[in-house]
């Protein structure tokens, strides 16, 4: 591509922030500039782009000035605050946090699934990336439900500490060590110990004893799909660095084998088919961690229901349930859309 865009990465310093950049290079995005912007705790820092140093400066409202795209992975709160001034600015946000997802005017796009609908970033000149763990799962039930129509979903996530941030990461490094070394493990980021155990909450709980992640899990499915799917959900955070895996089981209106529910997957994109039983051979987290794919496997047939399916799938949550997510919207952005 001849044309090139500037840039910009909104808390580039985080996980999710470090990995866009990562991302930008790998893919080898047509840049012309490209600015790093965080908070004020972490301007001054120097971060690198294609081998030269990019100084991070504080994101302020002024701080988008000539940008194309603005990549938001700073919270909801910076979201809700800076993405009107950028826009205001000329740029098209895409945004990671939770902020934008459901607002009716701002699309929710998973680009193996429902890219025609990044058409509509012009009413409010942003575009919402979905919750990492819903993701993966649409990634992967995109061709199931073309072929058979999906009516229920259940899913169990069982997701890794790196979705919090850094500190999480920490707090698991640093539990482990402790207890190894017969110290006691002090929960910090977590309201409990994390290593060498499960937590089955991840955010706030809601009224309705749901916890907020297994409801954007529900709302998020059923806007992405564009079908009023039956979507119930239990999130578990593990101790695990890298890598979200989900337990799935799906109802479809008409009935869908294993061997054809296969066919279809190793035909989807953004999947990679992992299902060799005899050969111990299955998605797991430490396969997924630093790639882009979708891993399904495990792939039977629910025996208590007529049409029914169980799969396991796995994808690596801080790439494509986040990073990767938003740069690939990106280059259709300026493949289809953006005019320069």
């Amino acid at each position: 591509m001849s044309k090139k865009f500037n840039i910009a990465v909104v808390g580039a310093t985080g996980a999710v922030g470090n990995q866009m950049i990562e991302c930008l290079e790998e893919r080898d995005f047509p840049i012309a500039t490209i600015r790093f912007l965080a908070s004020s705790r972490s301007a001054g820092q120097v971060l690198e782009f294609k081998g030269r140093p990019v100084l991070v400066e504080e994101l302020k409202a002024d701080s988008f000035a000539g940008i194309d795209i603005a990549l938001f992975s700073a919270g909801g709160d910076r979201s809700r605050e800076f993405c009107p001034a950028a826009v205001r600015a000329g740029a098209v946000c895409i945004d990671n946090s939770s902020a934008w997802r459901m607002d009716p005017d701002v699309p929710l796009v998973v680009p193996e699934v429902n890219a025609d609908a990044i058409a509509r970033y012009t009413k409010k000149g942003i575009i919402a990336n979905p919750n990492c763990s819903t993701i993966q799962m649409v990634v992967a039930l995109k061709p199931l439900h073309d072929a058979a129509t999906i009516r229920r979903i259940v899913v169990s996530t069982y997701q890794a500490v790196s979705g919090t941030g850094k500190q999480a990461i920490a707090e698991l490094e640093k539990q482990v060590r402790d207890l190894f070394n017969g110290r006691q493990a002090i929960p910090k980021v977590y309201p409990h110990q994390i290593a060498f155990n499960c937590l089955p909450q991840i955010d706030s709980f809601e009224e309705n004893g749901y916890t907020k992640e297994e409801m954007k899990m529900v709302n998020e499915t059923r806007k992405i799909m564009g079908a009023d799917i039956k979507v119930t959900a239990t999130a578990v955070r593990v101790p695990v660095f890298y890598g979200h895996s989900e337990s799935v089981n799906i109802e479809t209106e008409k009935r869908l084998t294993v061997a054809q529910a296969r066919v279809l997957l190793e035909n989807a994109p953004g999947v990679r088919l992992v299902d060799d039983p005899a050969e111990r051979s299955y998605p797991m987290a430490i396969a997924a961690a630093g790639q882009d794919l979708t891993l399904v496997g495990r792939i039977r047939q629910d025996e208590s229901i007529e049409n029914g399916l169980n799969l396991w799938i796995v994808a690596d949550n801080i790439r494509k349930g986040a990073a990767t997510n938003a740069v690939q919207i990106a280059e259709i952005l300026v493949q289809k859309y953006i005019k320069r």
